[in-house]
């Protein structure tokens, strides 16, 4: 299919929009979306996919392109990342640029430094040597490449998983069960599902099957008081209510009042009337010390670097620091000690991430555990095999895109000793 030159400047001018990095990418590009209203839905679909092509693949891309111009950058993308071929974009393009063009065509196979190939910044390709081997390393770099399937889970309170699958292959969708979680879907290909109806109403929601699979370790009871202790927009909320079939209490918490605004259509529609959020100042606020020792469940999916979703949030590894990493580890652990007051004796805390560095893992855990002798930790595998989730990564979850096809996911399952 040939492109249209008013599809290629669109490209060129959202790669320039995503490339400043100043805004998360999604939000760059709604408001590029709102600033072209004259874009058509199909050019915006493309426009999006392209732009995120371009983060996915911005250091090998503008290496192999030799310039970080935009307006080339996308062609760049349509040659590389579309598979569109020279002749099919020379009709859109003027005579200098196809030449252009060819010469980036031409250079597509020459050697790249190994972090450039790898398309992550070299601090972090050093970050993952560390914490890898070779070929671990080699495999998840790549998985970081390509885009992310899309994953829904069912909500229990409106359907069940058969229902939900039927339904939408009747639609017309390719769809698979997930392996490990017992209420997820898979969808083969990128459609739009926002108008869906069974989005609409509540009955399935978008949430990764790595996210779902951290609800079945909090694993909470009818009759449990549960804390979501940085809820955001609360995807991992509404699985933890769906679970408790919207009985017991659960408590949404951030300390960013936006965040939980975006809970409030999805809870909506959920059917869920057990979730109660809450904003707090920071992690030692007044309606945190409230419950102390009163919680049955306690879930922390810890603010983190996100580089577990590198597919879907590719611009995250070009705007995260080795700074940011060392104030997110002080802030994961200030917060994992505050969430641990809440736990009552015989209660569960769960620690998770969406990252794959051992600084915001294991050594988070690790350095908690060896202050806080009223904790055990128990073993993930054990807690997964209870909720019937046929996956054992060992005594803590650790979940790799290339490995599990989900995001990067890492969990550490503690309980309170029952006092004496």
């Amino acid at each position: 299919m040939t492109l249209r030159r008013n599809q290629l400047a669109a490209l060129g001018a959202a790669i320039e929009r995503v490339a400043r990095l100043d805004l998360p990418a999604d939000t760059a590009l709604s408001a590029f979306s709102r600033e072209h209203a004259e874009i058509g839905s199909h050019d915006r679909a493309l426009v999006s996919d392209g732009a995120f092509a371009y983060l996915r693949r911005k250091a090998s891309l503008e290496a192999l392109a030799q310039t970080t111009d935009p307006r080339l950058l996308a062609y760049a993308v349509a040659v590389r990342e579309f598979g569109h071929s020279v002749r099919e974009i020379e009709p859109a393009i003027n005579a200098a640029d196809a030449r252009w063009l060819a010469g980036f065509k031409g250079r597509l196979h020459d050697p790249l430094a190994p972090a450039v190939a790898a398309d992550v910044p070299d601090w972090l390709w050093h970050r993952l040597g560390d914490a890898f081997d070779e070929a671990t390393r080699a495999a998840l770099t790549r998985a970081w490449q390509l885009p992310a399937p899309l994953d829904l889970r069912v909500n229990v309170m409106k359907a069940t998983r058969d229902e939900a699958r039927v339904a939408l292959i009747a639609g017309g969708l390719r769809v698979s069960e997930t392996p490990y979680a017992p209420n997820g879907l898979r969808v083969d290909g990128r459609p739009s599902l926002a108008r869906h109806p069974w989005l609409v109403d509540g009955r399935i929601e978008v949430q990764d099957e790595g996210s779902q699979l951290i609800g079945l370790l909090v694993a909470p009871r009818r009759s449990d008081m549960v804390v979501d202790f940085c809820a955001g927009a609360g995807g991992k909320t509404l699985l933890l209510g769906a679970m408790m079939r919207s009985q017991g209490r659960l408590y949404a918490f951030d300390t960013i009042a936006k965040r939980l605004q975006r809970l409030t259509p999805r809870l909506a529609r959920s059917g869920l009337s057990n979730v109660h959020p809450q904003v707090i100042a920071h992690e030692r606020d007044i309606k945190v010390k409230r419950l102390g020792g009163k919680i049955d469940r306690v879930l922390v999916d810890a603010p983190c670097t996100g580089f577990g979703t590198l597919r879907r949030n590719p611009d995250l590894k070009w705007r995260q620091t080795p700074n940011d990493l060392t104030e997110l580890t002080a802030k994961q652990a200030r917060i994992l000690d505050a969430a641990s007051t809440l736990v009552k004796p015989g209660g569960r805390l769960v620690y998770a991430t969406c990252s794959v560095l051992p600084e915001e893992n294991d050594a988070i855990v690790d350095g908690f555990l060896r202050t806080h002798d009223a904790f055990v930790e128990c073993d993930v595998a054990a807690v997964l095999a209870e909720a019937r989730a046929p996956l054992d990564t060992g005594t803590r979850l650790r979940l790799l895109p290339h490995v599990h096809r989900c995001d990067g996911f890492f969990a550490a399952v503690l309980e309170r000793k029952n006092s004496r």
